[in-house]
């Protein structure tokens, strides 16, 4: 029984193909263009309007969940809120820190896309999917943000709450593709 019940509560990777992501600052900005121009000039970067895409610059990244609202993903380190409201002052927006509510893992290696097939819906083909896109889902019984970041490489944003779940999951998906 309690063999079971810590493979249920993994609290490291075990699974070379699985990584925990460094902590972050991450915050969800709701608003317009102005804002979203606003926020990604302080940045240092343009961040996405088209839907389900991602942009990149250093140490920052904007995931555009929906028609106005973008998952800034930042550098743990820095006074973000701070920049970011002074950036935004007088604009109307919404800006919420999220850095304690989520954590994150990557999926990477040959068998990234089937692992994650196990319990997300979506075709993760690179036609259908491809490197920069992302998108909220579900993998499992759980709500994620997943991004593809390479061609083999998965970045999936995960309440803390779900973090043993998703990745229990996953360790048993990456067992149905371990090498004999």
């Amino acid at each position: 029984m309690a063999e079971s019940l810590q493979r249920a509560r993994p609290s490291a990777p075990t699974d070379p193909r699985l990584q925990s992501v460094p902590p972050a600052s991450r915050f969800l900005l709701r608003g317009d263009a102005e804002v979203m121009a606003a926020a990604g000039k302080v940045l240092g970067l343009t961040l996405p309007n088209e839907p389900c895409r991602s942009a990149v610059a250093g140490p920052a990244a904007g995931l555009w969940l929906g028609p106005d609202e973008t998952l800034l993903l930042l550098a743990a380190e820095g006074a973000w809120h701070t920049v970011l409201a002074e950036a935004l002052s007088g604009l109307p927006h919404s800006l919420v820190d999220v850095s304690h509510r989520q954590t994150a893992l990557e999926v990477g290696g040959a068998d990234a896309e089937g692992m994650l097939a196990v319990g997300c819906p979506l075709d993760l083909h690179p036609s259908a999917f491809p490197v920069g896109m992302c998108t909220r889902t579900v993998f499992a019984k759980c709500e994620i943000v997943l991004w593809r970041k390479g061609p083999d490489l998965f970045h999936i944003e995960v309440w803390r709450s779900f973090r043993a779940y998703v990745l229990g999951l996953l360790e048993l998906a990456g067992e149905e593709f371990a090498t004999p």
